[in-house]
């Protein structure tokens, strides 16, 4: 049994495991229709209980469509309808519960400590689909999407990323270190990394660059990644955050520093830190990004079950 709940607590053999697994599946799953059953089933008789406490659409469709793949099957929690979210329940009693109805437990939450919580005290795997300092699902499935397009390993190409530091970011940094790309950070001083994410990067000695200019963390880059500047449930003065990201807007002139065949990704729900002409382009592959999402799915739930081939 394995958890996934940060990038950089899982062992870099691990992570490319997943990448592999996750190659050979999509290549198996061409003729097929989205709810036919992979060769084997291999998760058959399993059931995948997945709570968000925050929205969700890609993270929910994806581990839904991963599951059925498999062989398994999924239960969707409404938080304000368990006992836990009202206060009548501890973590402790709902994980007791939920490892003897479910076999592994997906959780979107707005507490990382509610993530350790759960940890401490389920038997079945827990899955990470979002928190407040990590969102690996995502950035895993981004690595295998920009080796799929790129047609190389992504050690060999230079990323780059404009916008907040949030989670998405903090899992980036993560995966820099794990699979050693250069990675060029472009955002305004007083959103740079938390303190903690810059002592990881300082111990590792990974090649990792912050710029407080848009157009010289691009220069000569392979890949510009984006995200929301304001991401939900974001407390904060959103005129005045978006006031210090209007140089950090990605469009055709910031986009013609980087490589010419360079491409775009954004992890969605998109904002307005990119033009619509760059977001619809031929250079955009979210969409292809997004439908990813499911095959590394896949490969994380077998490899969580102890099932990577």
């Amino acid at each position: 049994m394995n958890h996934f709940i940060n990038i950089k607590d899982i062992p870099t053999k691990d992570l490319k495991k997943i990448l592999i697994d996750a190659k050979k599946r999509k290549k198996l799953r061409k003729k097929l229709n989205k709810l036919e059953v992979d060769k084997g089933a291999p998760l058959k008789g399993k059931l995948l209980i997945q709570m968000f406490e925050k929205s969700s659409l890609r993270t929910r469709l994806s581990f839904y469509l991963a599951i059925k793949q498999l062989g398994g099957s999924t239960l969707t929690l409404r938080p304000d309808e368990l006992h836990l979210s009202k206060g009548a329940e501890s973590i402790q009693d709902t994980a007791k519960i939920l490892s003897n109805f479910g076999n592994a437990f997906m959780l979107r939450t707005d507490s990382d400590a509610k993530l350790e919580e759960f940890k401490k005290y389920l038997s079945i795997p827990i899955i990470n689909g979002l928190s407040p300092s990590s969102h690996a699902t995502q950035i895993l499935s981004d690595v295998f999407t920009i080796e799929e397009i790129k047609k190389k390993p992504i050690s060999k190409l230079n990323i780059a990323w404009i916008g907040d530091s949030n989670n998405v970011l903090n899992s980036l940094i993560a995966a820099s270190v794990k699979f050693s790309f250069k990675l060029n950070i472009g955002c305004p001083k007083s959103y740079q990394p938390k303190k903690d994410v810059l002592k990881y990067i300082k111990i590792n000695k990974n090649k990792i660059n912050i710029f407080e200019s848009a157009k010289q963390a691009v220069e000569k880059v392979d890949v510009i990644f984006s995200d929301k500047v304001i991401s939900m449930n974001d407390q904060v003065n959103k005129k005045k955050k978006l006031s210090y990201f209007k140089k950090f807007k990605i469009d055709k002139k910031l986009m013609a520093y980087a490589k010419n065949d360079c491409i775009f990704l954004h992890c969605l729900p998109r904002g307005k830190e990119v033009d619509e002409d760059v977001f619809l382009s031929k250079q955009s592959k979210v969409w292809h990004q997004a439908l990813n999402r499911v095959h590394v799915q896949k490969s994380i739930l077998l490899y969580c079950f102890g099932k990577l081939r």
